[in-house]
């Protein structure tokens, strides 16, 4: 027996591999209108009538373009990203960059990427497709661009030498999406420059002979 998701796309007509042109301002519409769903009811709640409704667009379109609702929420916190840019300055040190990634657009200050991994988080681990088409396009590029910050200070000089680069980028979002997320704080820059200049810094600096 097929997924509702399957029984929907048959009804619409829809076969997954055919991909016509939905491009330029009527698929931001349409991705827009996902987004904006995707942030009011969670995933599970997400379904492409409502997002056809929303974006006044038929249903059998939507399954012609984008084949599941994991591939157009993935397009959707996309460009949601894109809009605010990836968080990779290079100020000169590390505790500039780690700073101005995070304080500034697309940062954990923003309030679009942190309610996306809010509304994300838990159906990703229900739904393969979902997360491996959300690491693709939105979490993986933030990866890179927060080890390329470390990388930078290892370059410098700032970062130890045998430090795994990938354990320690996770301190920081990790600390702050705990604390806002699941203990209720106040997200704000105190608490991020407190995580950096307490945690982190220390974490990585060269150790002294």
């Amino acid at each position: 027996m097929g997924t509702r998701e399957d029984v929907e796309r048959s009804a619409a007509g829809a076969p997954a591999t055919s991909r016509p042109r939905i491009e330029g301002e009527r698929e931001a519409e349409i991705l827009d209108a996902a987004l904006r769903l995707l942030r009011e009811t969670g995933y599970d709640r997400l379904t492409m009538d409502a997002v056809a409704a929303a974006a006044h667009a038929s249903k059998a379109s939507l399954y012609r373009r984008w084949g599941s609702k994991a591939q157009l929420v993935a397009d959707a916190v996309n460009r949601a990203d894109s809009a605010f840019g990836a968080p990779a300055p290079d100020t000169g040190s590390l505790r500039g960059d780690l700073l101005a990634a995070n304080c500034g657009a697309g940062g954990l200050l923003d309030q679009v990427p942190v309610q996306l991994i809010a509304a994300l988080v838990t159906a990703m681990q229900h739904h393969p497709d979902l997360a491996a088409a959300c690491h693709e396009s939105f979490l993986n590029p933030r990866f890179r661009a927060s080890r390329a910050i470390f990388e930078r200070g290892r370059a410098r000089g700032e970062v130890r030498a045998d430090l795994d680069l990938d354990l320690v980028l996770d301190v920081l979002p990790g600390v702050f999406l705990h604390r806002v997320l699941l203990r209720g704080e106040r997200p704000t820059q105190q608490l991020i420059t407190q995580v950096v200049d307490d945690v982190v810094l220390p974490a990585v600096r060269p150790l002294t002979p």
